[in-house]
């Protein structure tokens, strides 16, 4: 029966919110006690060296859990994008109209806003796309303390925004923050997608063969200098929608894939890489750290810059009648919402670790001050406006 409930999306969700929360606490606390930090960066630089025939891998616990169960991250959020797009709310033009056209204003003005900030610092620059995205999880969690104050319709939005700030941050990565090229590797990774090609082709309906070519794309990807993490997308992309089992039943793999591995994912993976993500010692935090470009830049570009670009770009997709607003939802419930996106958390200190790789820690340093800053006024903010909404069963 708990399992059952555990597994419902949206407790799911929102569960996942206090986790990470929590999470983040734990990080915070523990780099801020006397000896804690040198204790929280020795824990995470602790080295694991993995040998398995031809593969051989050696990385930190950091980086395990950046580019290992971060891939797993992302072959759920492949999963889930897949799964809207042929019978969700992204199965429609009508559907997707207005939340694609605010997450697209959600992306493109704190990115302007962040490179405002940091014109004249080349390397801050890097930094761009870090306000992009938003956390479904923490997003999702503020949503469950206003109970029957949310109609479904603004939960509806919200995810759907979330999930295609996911599919941006996605192709950000890939294009943007991709490092050095060994095209041997890549060949090889293109041979792992034809055989996932393949399998789906001719309908598959053995997980473990999906999974055990993931796992070879996933190892030669990390190799070829694309982060391995795309290759979680890609595993996500092939697993087929629906089967025929041997009885001609037909099942959903992927549905049945999803809800098994989203309890894992947002009470597991995420909570750790939050963990391992967020600790900062503010004892070493300078009043330079905190007037920094690219602080201000991540803290600005969530907090004014997030919910600016949704709710203009709202606006006028409404103006201009390329998507309606629902009659019983006021204008400024949006604008709460559009306070939620400003929760960047997960997804920007994922691309921070991608854009600042190989430069001075301080640089995640501003990233967390800004991040936690953005996120932390933008969470309270969309709370106490979406808190006005009167209380109702239902208000559509």
């Amino acid at each position: 029966m708990i399992r059952k409930i555990l597994r419902k999306p949206f407790i799911v969700e929102s569960g996942g919110g206090i986790l990470l929360l929590l999470s983040t606490i734990a990080a915070l606390v523990l780099a801020n006690i006397p000896g804690g930090y040198g204790s929280y960066i020795r824990l995470l630089s602790i080295s694991f060296d993995f040998s398995f025939g031809i593969f051989h891998l050696e990385k930190s616990l950091y980086h395990l859990i950046n580019d290992g169960l971060m891939t797993i991250f992302f072959f759920q959020v492949a999963l889930e994008i897949k799964r809207e797009r042929k019978d969700g709310e992204l199965a429609s033009r009508e559907q997707i109209a207005l939340p694609l056209i605010a997450a697209i204003g959600g992306i493109v003005v704190p990115a302007v806003l962040y490179v405002l900030v940091n014109w004249n610092n080349s390397v801050g620059l890097r930094g761009w796309a870090v306000s992009s995205a938003t956390d479904i999880a923490f997003a999702v969690g503020i949503l469950s303390l206003l109970g029957s104050r949310i109609p479904s319709i603004l939960r509806t939005f919200l995810l759907t925004l979330a999930i295609l700030d996911d599919l941006a941050s996605i192709i950000i990565i890939a294009v943007f923050y991709t490092s050095e090229i060994s095209m041997q590797m890549l060949a090889l990774a293109g041979l792992g997608i034809l055989i996932l090609a393949i399998l789906n082709a001719f309908g598959c309906r053995f997980l473990w063969a999906y999974l055990i070519t993931g796992f070879f794309l996933w190892y030669v990807v990390l190799k070829s200098g694309v982060h391995a993490t795309l290759s979680g997308v890609v595993l996500g992309f092939f697993i087929p929608f629906k089967l025929r089992d041997g009885k001609g039943k037909t099942f959903k793999l992927l549905t049945e894939v999803e809800h098994s591995l989203n309890p894992w994912v947002t009470y597991g993976i995420l909570p750790i890489f939050a963990f391992a993500n967020a600790g900062i010692s503010f004892a070493e935090v300078s009043r330079f750290d905190l007037l920094s470009p690219v602080t201000l830049g991540i803290f600005f570009g969530l907090l004014i810059g997030k919910p600016l670009g949704i709710g203009i770009a709202s606006l006028i997709s409404i103006k201009l009648k390329l998507s309606k607003l629902p009659s019983s939802v006021p204008f400024y419930a949006f604008i709460g919402l559009a306070c939620l996106g400003g929760i960047g958390f997960t997804m920007s200190f994922f691309i921070a670790s991608l854009a600042f790789v190989k430069l001075p820690p301080q640089y995640m340093t501003y990233t967390k001050l800004g991040v936690l800053g953005g996120s932390l006024i933008s969470g309270i903010l969309g709370y106490l406006i979406l808190r006005s909404l009167p209380e109702k069963k239902e208000l559509l």
